[in-house]
């Protein structure tokens, strides 16, 4: 392979080397150590082309080594230390108590999901209509068609903002939601550690 490679290079060389002198008609001065100054009737520019400085030998780039068939199928299906490319079954998928819908477990359900947020978003539009996009300081009461307001005393409604939705309240969306927490906030600084191995 070096032989060949040396025989390339030294057949560019002289095509770059007789290119030159046909282009110029003799060597150029910075090129020789003795320069002569010969008078020669001017020829016109011969037309060249790339072929003619480089010839037929070109050195491409082509890989040293055959690929193993273990760098072969890594590439084409993965492999199980990085990433996988094959699709493996899921064996963590549940079905959703309240819909019925598949979803994978730890995760969210997809259809209750959806549902919750365009609820979501209807009860957001309402507001905006109502109050405005003013910044809302003080709690903001949700009421469904046919819902009273709650018995508590006059002083939990001051300053309270109410929004009536023109419809009944969905079933799965609960009146707890609407209740805060009754768990204090914690102080605690101390990190408790996860993901032990």
């Amino acid at each position: 392979m070096i032989p060949r490679i040396t025989y390339i290079c030294s057949q560019l060389v002289k095509n770059i080397e007789r290119n030159l002198f046909h282009m110029f008609g003799h060597p150029p001065k910075e090129l020789a150590l003795a320069y002569v100054h010969e008078h020669k009737p001017v020829s016109s520019p011969q037309k060249f082309s790339l072929k003619d400085i480089i010839g037929d030998g070109m050195l491409w780039a082509v890989p040293k080594f055959r690929r193993t068939n273990e760098r072969k199928l890594k590439r084409k299906f993965g492999s199980p230390e990085y990433v996988l490319k094959i699709l493996l079954p899921k064996n963590n998928i549940k079905v959703c108590q309240d819909c019925g819908h598949h979803h994978e477990k730890g995760r969210l359900c997809e259809h209750c999901y959806t549902k919750v947020k365009k609820e979501t978003q209807e009860i957001q539009d309402k507001i905006q209509e109502k109050l405005g996009l003013n910044p809302i300081e003080n709690d903001v009461v949700v009421l469904y068609e046919g819902e009273k307001l709650p018995d508590e005393p006059k002083e939990f409604w001051n300053g309270k903002r109410i929004v009536e939705m023109k419809k009944e309240r969905p079933q799965w969306f609960s009146k707890n939601l609407l209740q805060k927490t009754t768990q204090q906030p914690s102080d605690s600084t101390d990190v408790k550690p996860t993901d032990l191995a």
